[in-house]
């Protein structure tokens, strides 16, 4: 059975925090329109999804020169999305929640590597940006 947390004891386990000002519904929103995510993370430099977003979907992305495809693992719409993918031998494990916070949201992401340990100068491949 998929994870649908991130494994807390990976070699890299990795969690940021931000508090956006806009609701989140709209936040949410525009951090599950997978196309759209180029247009406001300048590390994403493609992201394609054919269907709709539901647990078990995958979608395919790029950052920093690396392709990949991820499956949704879980889906509470307006609050929490978990996916995996796997590219050169790491699995990467990217848990987000989205929290009401001062009429704004506190969006915060989750994130754990495992397998082949990353070659020095990769970037990692979480989405460290948070949608405007």
């Amino acid at each position: 059975m998929p994870r649908v947390d991130i494994n807390r004891q990976a070699p890299i386990v990795s969690s940021h925090e931000i508090v956006v000002a806009a609701p989140p519904q709209q936040v949410w929103d525009a951090h599950t329109r997978i196309r759209d995510w180029p247009e406001w993370n300048q590390g994403i430099t493609r992201a394609a999804i054919a269907g709709q977003l539901e647990v078990g979907a995958s979608f395919d992305w790029e950052t920093a020169g690396m392709a990949i495809t991820s499956t949704v693992r879980e889906l509470i719409p307006g609050k929490r999305i978990v996916w995996d993918g796997t590219v050169g031998g790491i699995l990467g494990i990217h848990a987000w929640t989205f929290t009401p916070h001062n009429g704004g949201t506190l969006v915060r992401t989750d994130e754990s590597w495992e397998g082949v340990r990353p070659t020095a100068g990769r970037q990692s491949c979480a989405m460290r940006s948070t949608p405007p």
